[in-house]
């Protein structure tokens, strides 16, 4: 059937160019040429051995866009030619407790895309078809493939965040995943309020519709309904808290979190006021983020990169030295 070159980990700092045999793909399965795939701080730590129990061999990358070119039995929804995305969480089990549910987040055996499944660092990718997300016309895989990670990240902090139309929003932080929020909450005509360290973020707060900017610390000139916090800081958690409206709720976007300190109960929590922890992304966060996005023409920067130089795309990301989010383009996507 012939060979496809993906890029595999085999083991700590062992990651190479290789080329693989092109099968057909399993039941519950699709095959995907593979377009773009959006470089990830992820990225760099499955390549280091540092997330726990990585699969070896397997191809990293969890922000993969393409098309699909094969259907495996049982796959009733998806069909050859269908434009996809595929973010971290890719797919769930269907059976579980937290899947008979409906909680797909919570799925107790969730293929995680590009650490025990394979990824999107390859011209072409076999995925679960639970975990495929519908690309809009309206935007290109370029745009779309940074929004499966940081994007739909944020997306599903706001809408833990829980802030009605045109109410008030908090963000502590303001990196990748934040700047993507922001454009979509200035869509819904949230009055948004952001603290965070570096002045260029606070620039880039306010150029993009921020109400008000301050340091981390600094009082918001009103509470908030609902706050996200971004920067993965648990001393923050208080900080924040004090700044919520009554019964609103701090959605904590982190993966990661230095540890929280203790809380007051009546000064932190009384009155309703509530945490969440952000885990994943289900396939429906992903299909609502992308046509959001392209509704609300939400911009990226981004810098693109042949699939070959994948190992210098990961070399200038952890040195902070790339401009904008990376994306790894193969022939596919150079001539979409």
């Amino acid at each position: 059937m012939g060979t496809y070159r993906a890029y595999e980990v085999t083991g700590v700092r062992d990651f190479r160019l290789v080329e693989r045999e092109l099968v057909d793909p399993r039941p519950g399965q699709v095959r995907i040429r593979v377009e773009a795939n959006g470089v990830c701080h992820s990225d760099a730590v499955a390549v280091e051995g540092q997330r726990p129990d990585p699969s070896v061999p397997v191809v990293p990358g969890h922000e993969l866009v393409g098309v699909i070119d094969a259907v495996g039995e049982g796959v009733p929804v998806w069909r050859v030619g269908d434009r996809v995305g595929v973010g971290f969480l890719g797919g769930h089990c269907g059976v579980c407790d937290s899947c008979r549910r409906g909680d797909f987040v919570n799925c107790s055996d969730q293929p995680w895309t590009g650490l025990n499944n394979e990824g999107g660092y390859a011209e072409v990718a076999y995925a679960k078809a639970s975990g495929l997300v519908r690309v809009p016309d309206g935007l290109s895989a370029v745009e779309a493939a940074p929004l499966l990670c940081a994007g739909i990240i944020g997306y599903r902090a706001l809408t833990l965040a829980a802030v009605r139309p045109g109410g008030r929003l908090g963000m502590y932080g303001f990196g990748s995943s934040a700047h993507v929020t922001i454009q979509i909450a200035r869509a819904r005509n949230l009055e948004v309020y952001v603290c965070t360290r570096e002045p260029a973020h606070r620039q880039l707060a306010r150029s993009l519709g921020a109400a008000w900017v301050g340091e981390l610390r600094e009082p918001m000139p009103h509470r908030t309904e609902g706050t996200i916090l971004f920067a993965p800081a648990g001393d923050l958690v208080p900080v924040a808290l004090r700044n919520l409206a009554r019964g609103g709720t701090l959605a904590l976007a982190g993966i990661y979190m230095t540890p929280i300190p203790k809380l007051d109960y009546a000064a932190d929590l009384f009155y309703e006021r509530g945490i969440r922890s952000v885990t994943a992304n289900t396939r429906a966060d992903g299909a609502a983020l992308l046509a959001e996005a392209a509704r609300a023409r939400v911009t990226l920067s981004t810098t693109e990169f042949p699939l070959e130089v994948a190992n210098q795309a990961l070399e200038l990301l952890k040195a902070g030295a790339l401009s904008g989010t990376g994306v790894l383009l193969t022939d596919e996507g150079f001539r979409v």
